[in-house]
Order: structure tokens, then sequence, then C-alpha cells
């Protein structure tokens, strides 16, 4: 924590049977620490037995996103510093959260305003009521940092319509508001002008019964979905058993936005995207949030600890910020099957359950 940061990275409240959780780090868009994750944890703990608290809203404070994903920076230095016990005593704690999150017996309504990104849809994706608003800029960005969708974003991505999931995976690419309702990562969209008025609507009368209820009064519909218009052609490309046929797919198909994911593609490591593909095609037949949870620690414990695409993928687009990362192995070619097998065959030292 810097000194311009406030001492109390999350606000924590209830009353009239609304808890409220505040992600206060918004000088880093609320990135999240270890801290910040156990202070959602307790919380959650503490309300789910309380009678008192029937309903619980999730916000970030800051006008520019709910949470932009773990706080990589301090996970670099854990890595540099080959802390590998310490990075999966983070994943395990983020990853029971997001189970408590999605499993949670009370009603969670989660506003996800501007940047809302890889562990920012982990604790608000699998709410019950997710809330989208004209600024809202969803993405699951790992394949940019060198690892694989996480969070549970696994399982989300997963059950897009079409191949979307894949699409999105592989790419990285941002989804909009309407783009979030559509692939399944949002339920009601609220203009930003108008979550004041809902916070102050759930404060006054929460009703755990009828939360959608509630949002539906205040709920219109955005613009139309840009992912939904370009469903043939992603389908085409996304539903190809290799990464090196989805480029070859993306190629024959051409046209700009197939070119731009194609540009996206070859920026992305390499193990990433081979892995990241299978990671979505087994979660596809997954039947629980908390097994594609388990996949993805098992996957994430392998990256952390028998791979330096990780530590590499943050060092060249957050840290150094010269966007020239030295991916190892550097090509689709260079990646054999055996490799993707080693990384699902991994079984951390510590269990998640």
């Amino acid at each position: 924590m810097t000194a311009s940061e406030p001492s109390d990275q999350v606000l924590l409240s209830s009353s009239g049977g609304l808890g409220r959780i505040i992600l206060n780090r918004p000088r880093a868009i609320n990135a999240l620490t270890p801290a910040m994750i156990e202070q959602v944890s307790g919380a959650l703990g503490t309300w789910r037995t309380d009678p008192d608290v029937g309903l619980v809203l999730l916000t970030g404070e800051g006008e520019r996103g709910l949470c932009a994903g773990a706080d990589v920076r301090a996970l670099h230095r854990v890595l540099v510093d080959g802390e590998t016990e310490a990075a999966d005593a983070f994943f395990r704690t983020e990853y029971a959260t997001n189970a408590l999150i999605g499993e949670f017996a009370k009603p969670i309504v989660a506003v996800m305003h501007g940047v809302t990104m890889g562990g920012g849809i982990g604790v608000s994706g699998h709410a019950a009521v997710r809330v989208v608003t004209e600024t809202s800029q969803l993405a699951m960005p790992e394949t940019r940092l060198g690892f694989t969708p996480d969070a549970g974003g696994s399982w989300l991505l997963s059950r897009a319509p079409g191949r979307l999931g894949e699409y999105l995976a592989l790419t990285s690419d941002t989804m909009d508001a309407a783009d979030a309702l559509h692939c399944g990562f949002a339920d009601f969209f609220v203009p930003s002008e108008r979550v004041g008025d809902l916070v102050d609507a759930f404060e006054t009368r929460a009703d755990p019964q009828t939360p959608a209820e509630l949002i539906m009064l205040f709920d219109e519909t955005p613009e139309s979905s840009r992912l939904a218009r370009e469903h043939e052609w992603i389908d085409d490309a996304f539903a190809a058993d290799t990464v090196e046929e989805i480029v070859e797919r993306l190629r024959r198909i051409g046209g700009p936005r197939p070119e731009a994911a194609l540009e996206a593609l070859s920026a992305r490591a390499p193990l990433a995207l081979k892995v990241t593909l299978e990671a979505i095609r087994r979660a596809r037949g997954m039947s629980t949030l908390r097994d594609a949870l388990a996949q993805e620690y098992g996957l994430v414990s392998w990256f952390v600890s028998s791979r330096t695409d990780l530590s590499e993928g943050i060092r060249a687009q957050v840290v150094d910020k010269d966007f020239r990362p030295d991916w190892t192995p550097a090509t689709l070619a260079e990646v054999s099957q055996e490799l993707v097998a080693e990384a699902f065959a991994h079984r951390p030292t510590a269990p998640l359950w």
C-alpha cells in the first residue's frame, strides 16, 4: 500500500437488511490484494448466517471501474522472488471467494461499471444479479499476460453463445455492456447516471426476495451487441480443433475484424493460447463453477511453478510497459501436445478445497 492509497481498501457495512461491500482502492482501479480478498470473504462468511442481512450489494469506488483484477504488480514481485507458495496461497483464497460468491444463498448484486476485468469478473461475474452501465469494459485478459483465464472466467466463457467463449478467451477482447449481456456476463443495463438512485433504492427498500424486480425499475436497453453481429465469422473460425487451424480460418475469412483477431493472437503467449483453448472446452463439459475453478487452480499453479511466461507477460504489459514479451516457447509450432497435457496433469502442493 502506498501513502496515497486509502487505509480501508474494502468498506463494509450493513443496515436495513442490506450488506454493502465497496472496493476502495480507486487509484489502482480497485485491483485486488490478498487482504482485500480476505475482507470480502470474511464479510460474506459472517453475513451468510446473519439474519439481519438478506441481500449484498458489491460496488467499486471511483469512476474508472469496479475492479481491474488482481494486483499483478504485487504478483510480479512474488514471482520474481520465487515465492511460488505465496502465489498459490493468493489464488487459493481468491478462487475460494469466487466459489463463495457463486454459491451464496442470499442474493448478491454486483455493479460492474467501467473497467471490470480478470479477478474483477471473479468477484462480480458469479453474483446472482449483475448490472452493467454504458461505461462497462469487461474482459478476461490473461492470455495477454501469458497464462489462462481464471477466477471462474473459464466457466463463464464456456457458457457464452456459440464460440464466443473461445474468441474472448484467446484474443482477450473487451466487451461493452451490450456484449456482456449477450455473452451471459451480465443481467441488466442501468445507465451510470441512475446507478446512484439504484443504490439508494437498495439502501431504503432492499428486499432479498426481489432484487431483480427492483433493478428492472432502472433497467434500459443498450445499443446492439457487436459480438452478436459478428457471430458468423467467430463461430466459423473458433470452432476449429486447434489454435493453428483457428489462425488459418481467420486468414481465409479475411476482413478487418478477423484480421484484428489474427493480430491479437500473434501477440499472445503461444503456450497460453493452446492451454486456454483446451481449458475452455473442458470447462464446457463441467457441471459446476467449482469444477472450473479447480481446473484453473491447477493450471495457474503450473504456470507459476514451472513456466516463465506469466512473470514475463506482467513485466512487458504492466511493469516495464515495453509490450515486447519474450514468450517461451516463442511460436505455436513449438508448443507440443505433451506440454499442454503436462499443464492439465499438474497437481498443486496444497489443494484448493
